[in-house]
């Protein structure tokens, strides 16, 4: 059996770096990073489900009146929440007692383990973002509810968050399918008239549109749509790597390419003021502590995470996609 100093070297090793995975998993994916920077990144301490509060209705006792007419005190129902499920996640950093001992010296198993655990953490990082434009239904529904469930493409059917959109037309998401809604496929030459009218479906008032996130064929149809003198970009979030320009005040943010997220003639228009991140306190990117094998000469050490992607108001979100 492996010696339990290795296994507090695993152990230490990953609990140090809980904290930068953690941040570099921001890093990884443009809408939880402009989550992070919004404050949207809310971690929860536990329960049966991730609750979700959400504004469904105005007050109904707003009245117009004179001298001493009766106003109306009524009590007005207008919150609700939405219940998403937990969703767990792992990744194994594992070493036998013949790699122990084959890199003697506390020096060279720690090279050893960073190596492994440097992949260990990509893994995590490029699967949970993936899974952040995913529909759920992954590992028989285990996977995180990402956009593709948020801001599907047909909004009208489905149960989101424990709500059943087909009878509540307040949860549904805004959708145009560029054939059927707009007359014909995307390209450069209608891209921004298509994003004009998405774009005003998805806003109230001075709640609008933040980001828009794009697969590769919408990205390179708006930014062809475009003078080389309108292609304002972002400092902030070309400072944190992602490529992008504006729209409306909004940043158009390319994530297509190899292994990017979104999926393939999609474009969300999202106003992350209603998105939220959420994982669990003390299930963010840590590690399980020593794990042994009773019958194998290994360590394991696990990274965990748990908790769910949420949405606290559709409505004001939007999919310009073609199937």
């Amino acid at each position: 059996m492996a010696s339990p100093g290795l296994s507090e070297i695993v152990t230490t090793t990953l609990r140090n770096r809980t904290g930068v995975l953690a941040d570099n998993m921001s890093k990884n994916n443009a809408l939880l990073y402009r989550l992070s920077k919004r404050g949207k990144v809310k971690p929860v301490c536990g329960g049966r489900t991730i609750v979700q509060e959400l504004e469904y209705a105005e007050n109904s006792t707003y009245q117009r009146y004179s001298g001493y007419e009766l106003l109306n005190v009524s009590p007005s129902d207008v919150i609700s929440a939405a219940e998403y499920d937990w969703k767990q996640a792992s990744v194994a950093v594992t070493i036998s007692g013949l790699e122990q001992y084959q890199n003697s010296g506390e020096e060279a198993i720690i090279d050893l383990l960073e190596s492994r655990i440097s992949n260990a953490e990509k893994t995590m990082r490029n699967n949970l973002s993936a899974d952040m434009y995913s529909d759920g239904t992954a590992s028989s529904g285990k996977q995180v509810g990402g956009l593709q469930l948020l801001v599907a493409d047909v909004p009208t059917s489905g149960t989101v968050g424990g709500i059943n959109r087909a009878s509540y037309s307040f949860w549904r998401n805004q959708a145009f399918q560029a054939t059927s809604d707009g007359g014909s496929a995307a390209s450069a030459t209608n891209i921004q008239r298509y994003m004009n009218t998405l774009y005003q479906r998805t806003t109230r008032q001075t709640d609008k549109v933040d980001l828009i996130i794009a697969d590769t064929n919408y990205y390179n149809f708006y930014l062809n749509s475009l003078q080389a003198i309108q292609r304002i970009t972002s400092d902030e979030m070309a400072s944190a790597g992602f490529q992008s320009i504006k729209y409306m005040g909004a940043d158009v943010v390319f994530d297509g390419g190899i292994g990017g997220g979104c999926p393939s003639n999609h474009m969300y228009f999202l106003n992350t003021d209603y998105l939220m991140w959420r994982p669990h306190r003390d299930r963010n990117m840590v590690p399980s502590g020593d794990v042994r094998s009773i019958n194998q000469d290994a360590s394991v050490n696990l990274i965990l995470w748990m908790g769910n992607m949420t949405a606290s108001n559709c409505q004001l979100q939007g999919v310009l996609f073609q199937t």
